[in-house]
């Protein structure tokens, strides 16, 4: 008896753990909540994305939600993307947003773009209602060398067809701000542009700036512009001031030549007086050797010596000196007749 009792209690038990094991692995609740909405989804399909791994409720209450907007979705595109790494909830909120707002997306073109990294909601969405993107301030210089800073607002709409592969809001921003460089720096003063700050936004939303981006821009209005530097000016005393630097370093380039040329004369000269003094001091030498041999008489010395002497004085007296003393000697004896 005891026996039998064991038996079934542990029977029992045994039951209630299948149970569990069943609904745990098989979503029954799910399944019923699928068939409640319309969408067949069969117990071996849900088992099977047990057996692969995939979240049942991640494939089938967006689904549940696709069959609910009259979206046609196959079970297995949605499975194939999950797998892929895609978003899945994501990509058929994108599709429902679009189906209402009548646009044409497809479930490939969703679940590419998905892929690609985008947000697939938020582009629909930007399609549906466009984006203001505020430029930073953009410092362009007119003809006549003034500044302008500039900002503008830049409403895009997205493109869905080309969004894989096209360019962003960067590239939009940067276009831009070349276009209103190039207008503002082709305008011959900045008075021109202060008048007619629209001939801005005309120039540049006929370049087609939005060619390759995954946008369309609806429009460009210049939100503010302010007047700058005088950058001309600037430049122009850079380049005088330059200018002067240029000049300031030849001249001392020239200065520093005619000091090195004033050097090497006042050495030359010393040097030549060095050989004068070093003459001079040999003449004695050579006027007593002279007299020694008779070479030179007695009367050519002092007729020399007067001469001298008349030399220093005629050159003192030009100098506005005072004569110099006569030299010992006395005068030399005069010649008899």
């Amino acid at each position: 008896m005891e026996l039998a009792t064991f038996t079934g209690l542990l029977t029992f038990v045994l039951a209630v753990i299948l149970v569990i094991l069943f609904f745990n692995f098989i979503p029954v609740g799910l399944w019923i909540s699928a068939w409640a909405s319309g969408v067949h989804v069969g117990i071996l399909q849900l088992i099977g994305m047990r057996l692969r791994r995939v979240p049942p409720a991640k494939i089938v209450l967006p689904l549940i939600k696709a069959v609910k907007a009259g979206l046609d979705v196959a079970i297995d595109k949605l499975e194939a993307h999950y797998l892929a790494g895609g978003n899945v909830d994501r990509v058929v909120d994108a599709l429902i947003a679009a189906h209402r707002a009548q646009i044409d997306l497809s479930f490939e073109r969703a679940a590419a773009i998905d892929l690609a990294g985008r947000n697939v909601l938020e582009a629909v969405q930007v399609s549906v209602n466009p984006r203001v993107i505020e430029t930073p301030v953009i410092s362009a210089v007119a003809k006549n060398g003034i500044e302008l800073k500039v900002k503008a607002r830049v409403t895009v709409r997205a493109n869905i067809q080309r969004l894989v592969g096209g360019a962003g809001e960067e590239t939009i921003v940067a276009r831009v701000g070349e276009g209103i460089v190039t207008t503002v720096g082709s305008s011959l003063s900045h008075e021109e542009v202060l008048e007619n700050p629209d001939r801005i936004s005309k120039t540049v939303l006929a370049k087609g700036l939005d060619a390759g981006t995954a946008y369309e821009i609806l429009s460009i209005d210049i939100a503010d512009v302010d007047v700058g530097r005088n950058i001309g000016a600037q430049l122009q005393m850079d380049q005088a001031e330059a200018d002067k630097n240029i000049a300031q370093a030849k001249a001392a380039e020239r200065r520093f030549a005619a000091l090195a040329r004033e050097q090497e004369m006042r050495a030359m000269v010393e040097e030549m007086r060095a050989r004068v003094v070093e003459a001079e001091a040999e003449v004695p030498k050579a006027l007593a050797q002279a007299l020694r041999e008779g070479r030179l008489g007695v009367l050519d010395y002092y007729v020399l010596r007067n001469l001298i002497a008349d030399t220093e004085m005629r050159q003192a007296i030009s100098r506005g000196g005072e004569p110099p003393e006569p030299r010992q000697g006395g005068e030399p004896p005069k010649r008899s007749e």
